[in-house]
């Protein structure tokens, strides 16, 4: 065992401290090399012992939510929102793009949502304050239950993208742009305008937050006429 590895075996195990260095090291390594075994040699330990703390992969991986969760509640309940009951949409909107920060920090977050068969109780509390917000804002529970649906995900800070091309390593030459050009012309042509490489956007062809701020603020513009069109009934 390396100096190292004795140093850092000899701290307290802790359920804690197994969680912290498991979302560091999906953060810093990607979600394939979160393992029980790679785990326990990042912290010094055997892989065994891990168990006394968690079960198993997908029990650390639901903790992993509930942890990345409760930073998430901590952020938000941290902000100094504008009055619900005075501006709704301008609450709400700062909600989400202060939760997307916490996603941009924990880009595997979304893939490990929705790969869970339980709802974490920190991801639940986060959507009751949504609601509290919708709730003060004027909207009935009815409006609210189809608010949360429209919001989806994007409450959390992050969306599913209709594409996600990515490094795909597929023939861009002009043949081949040729040729989607006669398959796909309007598709092709709006690309042809739009399209850029902005280095350290999610998706390659797009400004991702710009994009993630214009849906969120259709669909809240959206939202407030239909509150609007209710009250006025």
């Amino acid at each position: 065992m390396t100096s190292t590895a004795r140093s850092t075996s000899r701290r307290p195990l802790s359920r804690d401290r197994v969680l912290r260095r498991a979302v560091k090291l999906a953060d810093t390594s990607g979600l394939a090399a979160v393992s029980m075994r790679r785990l326990g040699q990042d912290l010094g330990v055997e892989a065994m012992s891990l168990y006394n703390h968690v079960k198993g992969k997908e029990a650390l991986l639901d903790a992993m939510v509930e942890h990345v969760g409760a930073e998430l509640n901590a952020e938000v309940d941290a902000l100094d929102l504008p009055d619900p009951a005075q501006d709704w949409a301008a609450a709400l909107r700062a909600r989400s793009l202060a939760a997307r920060v916490v996603m941009l920090r924990h880009p595997w977050m979304p893939t490990v949502l929705e790969s869970r068969t339980t709802m974490s109780l920190e991801i639940v509390r986060y959507y009751d304050g949504v609601v509290a917000i919708l709730t003060a804002g004027g909207f009935d529970h009815d409006l609210t239950h189809h608010c949360l649906h429209a919001l989806g995900s994007r409450v959390l800070g992050f969306t599913q993208e209709l594409f996600d091309p990515g490094d795909t390593g597929e023939d861009t030459s002009e043949e081949v742009m040729a040729q989607m050009a006669q398959a796909v012309p309007n598709l092709m042509a709006m690309l042809a305008e739009v399209a850029h490489d902005e280095p350290g956007q999610t998706l390659g062809w797009c400004d991702d937050q710009t994009e993630f701020e214009f849906g969120l603020d259709v669909l809240l513009d959206g939202l407030e006429r239909r509150r609007v069109s209710r009250t006025r009934k």
